[in-house]
């Protein structure tokens, strides 16, 4: 026949609080990882921010958009009165 030791309220109120501290360092690692991921999908926009204004600079270089304009309205026009 087993015995039962006799709990405290003292007790009880141990282990509750182990057990609080334990479900508070998994709370807190969750939300540290969940910052690193923040920060490294921070970093990873930042990179591809950078990547797209890079490409739109280059096309801005090889196509002047004022002639891009007046060729796409002369177009139209040539378009219209051979149509």
């Amino acid at each position: 026949m087993e015995t039962k030791k006799e709990i405290t309220n003292e007790d009880l109120a141990r282990i509750i609080a182990n057990r609080f501290d334990e479900v508070d360092e998994k709370i807190n690692a969750g939300f540290q990882e969940l910052r690193l991921d923040v920060a490294n999908l921070k970093t990873d926009v930042a990179r591809i921010d950078a990547t797209v204004n890079n490409i739109e600079a280059n096309l801005n270089k090889k196509v002047d958009k004022i002639d891009h304009h007046t060729l796409d309205y002369r177009v139209e026009k040539l378009e219209e009165k051979f149509a």
